[in-house]
């Protein structure tokens, strides 16, 4: 490829089995040691740092010191973004795993996506929000209407404070499992968190699967 964006230079960063399972394990949006990336690769410390240094060099991760350990985490959502993208042409393209884990059925009705929710979950909050007309549009003309500013308002979240910051207040994602939009952004963030504060769901701290309670799902559903 002459001309525009070095596409072969990230294709091969994220290529590599080991850079590949380092960058799956930060799509909770947590950030992690050196040890446990290299714990989630599967190979040595040592062989960990110099994989790691070339993905924070090729612009996919950010480090930050804090005491003695280094952590890493994806350098912003636009990562997350295509990583979840390549998981769905991976699944479409039929290069899926040997073996499938008993999380797979959970991860794929809900999930964390980076800071968002994904999974079956997600990708029916999506069409729900644009069936009720909460938010419109499409791609980069994706936006909260009026009546979805009211709504998520009296959700709990802060709508004002969503469009100071760098990222789209709404973005489709394309769910790798579900192959259709789940909601990213930050007003996807935003109702992902509220979601935590209310209690209704929680992390799987070995996995990025969601939880919820059937209380919280009850009352997930009845929002919509």
């Amino acid at each position: 490829m002459k001309d525009g964006p070095d596409i072969a230079l990230v294709g091969s960063l994220v290529g590599d089995p080991a850079r590949a399972n380092m960058l799956a394990s930060l799509m909770t949006g947590r950030a992690l040691t050196a040890t446990e990336l290299a714990q989630e690769a599967g190979v040595t410390p040592q062989t960990a740092s110099a994989h790691l240094a070339r993905l924070v060099d090729g612009g996919l991760l950010a480090a930050e010191k804090q005491g003695r350990h280094r952590y890493f985490r994806l350098a912003d959502p636009d990562v997350a973004q295509a990583l979840e993208a390549l998981m769905g042409l991976a699944a479409r393209a039929g290069h899926l795993r040997v073996r499938t884990g008993p999380k797979d059925p959970q991860m794929r009705h809900a999930r964390v996506c980076y800071d968002h929710l994904a999974g079956d979950l997600g990708v029916k909050l999506f069409d729900r929000l644009q069936a009720r007309k909460l938010i419109s549009g499409s791609g980069e003309d994706l936006g909260l209407t009026g009546q979805g500013r009211r709504f998520f308002t009296d959700f709990g979240i802060a709508v004002d404070s969503l469009g100071g910051r760098r990222r789209p207040v709404c973005r489709p994602c394309l769910d790798w499992s579900e192959r259709r939009h789940h909601l990213g952004g930050s007003l996807g963030s935003a109702l992902l968190g509220r979601v935590f504060d209310l209690k209704w769901a929680r992390r799987d701290p070995a996995s990025r699967a969601v939880h919820f309670s059937p209380r919280g799902l009850a009352a997930f559903q009845a929002l919509l």
